[in-house]
């Protein structure tokens, strides 16, 4: 077979295709035919889906009883947990500090307040106090909690993990808050 009967099959094949789509294009063009704006179908009941999906989302951001949550944590299990921040943060009363600021007395001070740290322009915009419930809350996942935060950690998924740090951290002060 020569190229001219090669050339010949493929242009065969490209017209047929043209003419395909042409004419489905030209029917469309000549049938037009106009949307509804109220659907001639009600379907029963899905209203109340499209509102209980968005009262669920809203329940996501539900209060923790903070009480309840430390009383799961413990002091050994915290620190052992707290190894996972320490490649970025220190936990000494004279520590300096490393990629993050050094977290001594970091429960009861202000978001952003470590004079020789740079933090992110989201957590000097943030200056609330570091309680036990913002520390919770930050830690399950700091980047959605504070957008724009330089913190690239995952967070601590679990509710033990969390309340055995905040111990932890609250245990490595000069005066530890009191629990709630």
């Amino acid at each position: 077979m020569d190229s001219f009967e090669i050339n010949k099959i493929i242009a065969a094949v490209l017209l047929t295709a043209l003419l395909i789509i042409g004419i489905g294009k030209f029917a469309n063009m000549l049938f037009h035919v106009e949307k509804p704006k109220q659907s001639a179908y009600q379907i029963d009941g899905l209203e109340k889906v499209v509102a209980s999906t968005e009262q669920e989302k809203t329940k996501k951001v539900e209060k923790v009883d903070i009480a309840q949550l430390l009383a799961m944590g413990d002091l050994a299990h915290g620190e052992k947990v707290f190894k996972k921040c320490s490649a970025c943060h220190m936990i000494a009363s004279d520590g300096k500090n490393m990629i993050g600021p050094n977290l001594w007395s970091v429960i009861g001070r202000k978001a952003g307040s470590v004079s020789d740290y740079k933090y992110s322009k989201a957590m000097v915009a943030y200056a609330k106090q570091w309680s036990f419930e913002e520390m919770n809350s930050y830690l399950i996942k700091p980047q959605a909690y504070i957008k724009g935060t330089k913190m690239a950690f995952a967070g601590l998924r679990k509710e033990k993990d969390r309340a055995s740090v905040i111990l932890y951290m609250n245990s490595k002060s000069g005066s530890p808050k009191p629990l709630p």
